[in-house]
């Protein structure tokens, strides 16, 4: 009955960082090592935690001679990482709108979004969250989303009694026919 005990997890991500479609995606074996700032920037802190929906969609196959389903057969997966990030400064803000121009000068900082049709293509960008895995050693488990991109509105609240925050929705893309579209790593400890 040990193992029930220590494979109950709790507790929030401990960094979520983003980095360009080509960034190099640490080593399995550094998993309990912040990414490198030269190809993937820290986002912050998150409010509310961090959720992996994986929504899977199967077809059933039938017969005529049989009345239970004979088998199913993926035929969609949609996942997507949904979370609020706590610090919304305009980096973040060019990260949960997919893009735009960040420019400093003289005493101010601004934002302008890229003008783009539907007939852009997006802004893709790799994304990669630390957590907790199971386990007696407090040990981390990573996720690393391929080809993300925010798909659901931003709704940027500024009010008298609630934190301002960037509310984002990342779904996960198809990279290609050698590349997995996510992975997910869990450090591991001996006893």
């Amino acid at each position: 009955m040990t193992a029930l005990a220590v494979n109950a997890v709790m507790g929030p991500i401990s960094g979520i960082y983003c980095g360009n479609i080509d960034a190099t995606e640490p080593l399995d074996t550094q998993i309990n090592s912040t990414p490198a700032a030269s190809a993937w920037t820290d986002l912050g802190g998150t409010l509310g935690g961090l959720t992996v929906n994986i929504n899977q969609q199967f077809a059933m196959l039938a017969m005529d001679q049989v009345v239970d389903v004979v088998g199913r057969r993926l035929t969609e997966r949609d996942i997507q990482v949904v979370t609020q990030l706590a610090e919304p400064t305009l980096d973040n803000l060019s990260v949960v709108l997919n893009g735009g121009t960040v420019t400093t000068g003289s005493g101010f900082k601004a934002w302008d979004p890229e003008f783009t049709s539907s007939a852009t293509q997006p802004n893709y960008k790799k994304l990669m969250f630390d957590g907790w895995a199971p386990g007696a050693n407090q040990v981390r488990r990573r996720f690393i989303i391929r080809r993300a991109l925010s798909i659901a509105a931003v709704g940027v609240p500024f009010s008298k009694d609630g934190q301002t925050v960037f509310p984002v929705t990342f779904g996960c893309h198809y990279v290609d026919a050698n590349t997995k579209p996510f992975r997910v790593v869990d450090e591991v400890v001996a006893p």
